[in-house]
């Protein structure tokens, strides 16, 4: 009996082990390798009192089991998941994690497409759900495939139409159609809202989604179906889709002396094209500058500040970082301030975002520079990219921007100082009432 001695001093402490949730049948099959069945049968053979007295303990023992697996567990289904590793990794123990593989058995088992679910869909379609659970649009999760777009967008060229998009109020809304694409010529404006591409209704409000249908072959047709802000009816406009250069810089002068400079976003080639028209406004004995940020989306904070510091003495705070753990981080100026005392006004509107508004909050926080034009769309949180094991990454926000004066501009975004609005008359007219108030204000300055 040494054996069955052997085998209850193992089995007892795995029975106190065994807790609410836990599957007994792990445990059995642990009980039923201990078990030296060679012994059983010799023992068998020698008695038959012995044998009952075994198969009694062993029905005591599952029996104990049961006992415990049914006081733990109001559902004693137990569901087996096949190909799945790491399932332990990381685990807590202060939440029912089980209603998972439930819901997961529950698909494959029962869907009428549930045989053709595959299983790497429903991981990432679960770590899809967690990551919008936090209630944040701009904390977003890529599957592979979608991180080369991802970089495609920020870095360099591409297809499709030309708009930044974002999350508003439940809606997936252009931030700013891009200079010279075939958004901005074909009329979409900033604040659409698309509700449907290719008469096919976006379903949720994803931007990568939306941005899967957006883009194609080049050459091709799309159609997007819009709601403007202030219309109750929606339009249908067809884009053919070309190959996108994210547009950055230009500038002209206007009434003679004053520069009109279009940044039209913060990319990697922005601080350089920002230099050489530098140079040209100094030597052509600019009188003023109308610094045009309208429909620029944003890009890289460190663009930003780098930008900024024409505009500023060494070390004035541009915008600072404000981390979940109470850590601020500072961005300060440290450029050449050559446009430090030279007339500006700011031209924004709610194609304004991010980046565009760092720097037009700092010009206006350091320097009382009036903002010209409509509220700004209002997007100041910092995000940054996780890697995850199989090559798919999170876009997670990660602190928030606040402006010198202790402005939050996520969810608030900039008011301007002189509000002026370009009616569908004005642009039909190929009016543009925002920089004709902006060159007025100018001269104005100069004039003094």
């Amino acid at each position: 009996m040494k054996h069955f001695k052997n085998l209850l001093e193992k089995i007892n402490p795995l029975t106190q082990r065994l807790g609410a949730g836990v599957n007994p049948i792990y445990y059995f099959k642990k009980m039923c390798v201990w078990i030296n069945w060679k012994s059983v049968i010799n023992y068998l053979n020698k008695s038959l009192v012995v044998s009952v007295i075994v198969l009694a303990s062993i029905v005591l023992i599952g029996a104990g089991y049961y006992s415990g697996y049914s006081r733990g567990t109001e559902t004693p289904k137990n569901i087996v998941i096949k190909g799945v590793s790491n399932i332990e990794t990381g685990a807590k123990e202060d939440f029912d994690f089980s209603i998972f593989w439930q819901a997961w058995d529950l698909l494959k088992s029962n869907h009428i497409k549930g045989a053709e679910l595959k299983d790497q869909d429903l991981i990432y379609g679960a770590v899809e759900g967690m990551v919008n659970s936090a209630g944040d649009p701009h904390t977003v999760f890529f599957k592979p495939d979608d991180s080369q777009k991802f970089v495609e967008d920020i870095q360099g060229e591409f297809g499709g139409i030309g708009a930044e998009l974002g999350i508003k109020d439940d809606f997936v809304v252009v931030i700013a159609p891009l200079e010279d694409t075939p958004a901005s010529r074909g009329g979409v404006k900033a604040g659409d809202k698309i509700l449907e591409v290719d008469n096919k209704p976006l379903l949720k409000a994803d931007v990568n989604e939306a941005v899967k249908k957006i883009r194609g072959e080049i050459g091709t047709t799309v159609i997007l179906t819009l709601l403007s802000n202030g219309n109750k009816v929606s339009h249908d406009i067809s884009l053919v889709r070309e190959t996108i250069t994210i547009p950055t810089l230009k500038w002209e002068i206007k009434n003679d002396d004053i520069a009109h400079v279009q940044l039209f976003s913060f990319n990697e080639k922005a601080p350089y094209l920002f230099y050489r028209a530098a140079l040209a406004i100094m030597l052509g004995d600019m009188k003023g500058m109308v610094l045009d940020l309208r429909n620029n989306p944003g890009g890289y904070l460190e663009v930003a500040v780098n930008i900024a510091g024409w505009f500023f003495e060494k070390d004035n705070t541009i915008v600072s970082e404000q981390f979940r753990n109470g850590e601020e981080v500072r961005f300060v100026s440290n450029g050449t301030g050559a446009f430090k005392d030279f007339p500006i006004v700011v031209l924004v509107n709610k194609g304004s975002a991010s980046a565009s508004e760092i720097l037009a909050g700092a010009l206006r926080d350091n320097r009382n520079i009036k903002l010209i034009g409509e509220k700004t769309y209002g997007k100041g949180t910092v995000q940054d990219m996780e890697a995850l094991k199989d090559g798919s990454q999170i876009k997670m926000t990660i602190a928030k921007w606040v402006m010198p004066n202790g402005y939050i501009i996520e969810g608030n975004g900039l008011v301007p100082d002189i509000e002026v609005k370009i009616t569908e008359k004005d642009i039909a007219d190929k009016k543009d009432p925002q920089l004709e108030r902006a060159l007025e204000e100018i001269q104005k300055m100069i004039n003094k």
